[in-house]
């Protein structure tokens, strides 16, 4: 796959928390860079995650079970917490069409994707704008076009943010549970 490119620098995230007298500081307990897992036309960026909802802050609980998530990278949802992932997705890559049991608020930081639904709708999204995803079968397209340093125009490389949340499961009259469905995606189920 190709490289992520200078365009997209890598991906920091900057953990607050409290000294012992209340003040708000800054958490070492993890490095700021995220480390990336490589997947089939992509790199995942897991920039926090959680197992409960509401999110137990006392004693740092919530760092100590992102930690562990570290070690051992969650599916795309979790069912009882929360996900914070940045994507890289390469030039011209689609994604495989896919469903989590999760609402799934995606945001455009770099580049131009499509959203593309199982029923063959789309919408081309641009740098800014956000997907509210509910459970629904979906793919995403890099659609970005990029000038390299000899003038010509090429793919280039798209960046989005994810946060996920669980939801109940999804029933849909005559169709019954529609069930997480990752296939070809290159991660685990959803935990």
């Amino acid at each position: 796959m190709t490289p992520l490119p200078q365009a997209l620098p890598d991906v920091k995230r900057f953990i607050t928390t409290h000294d012992n007298k209340g003040a708000a500081i800054f958490s070492t307990a993890v490095s700021e860079a995220v480390p990336q897992t490589s997947v089939p036309g992509a790199y995942f960026s897991l920039a926090y995650a959680t197992n409960s909802l509401p999110i137990s802050l006392q004693k740092d609980a919530d760092l100590c079970i992102y930690g562990n998530y570290l070690k051992e990278n969650p599916g795309l949802a979790i069912s009882t917490g929360s996900v914070c992932r940045v994507v890289d997705i390469g030039p011209g890559v689609t994604s495989a069409m896919h469903r989590t049991v999760s609402l799934n608020y995606g945001v455009v930081l770099e580049g131009e994707v499509e959203l593309i639904l199982d029923s063959g709708e789309t919408r081309r999204m641009q740098k800014g704008d956000i997907a509210i995803q509910r459970g629904t079968c979906h793919a995403w397209k890099n659609i970005t076009m990029t000038t390299g340093a000899d003038g010509r125009e090429g793919p280039g490389w798209a960046r989005m943010l994810y946060v996920l949340l669980p939801i109940d499961p999804v029933v849909v009259d005559g169709s019954g549970e529609l069930g997480e469905s990752v296939p070809g995606m290159g991660v685990q189920p959803s935990t």
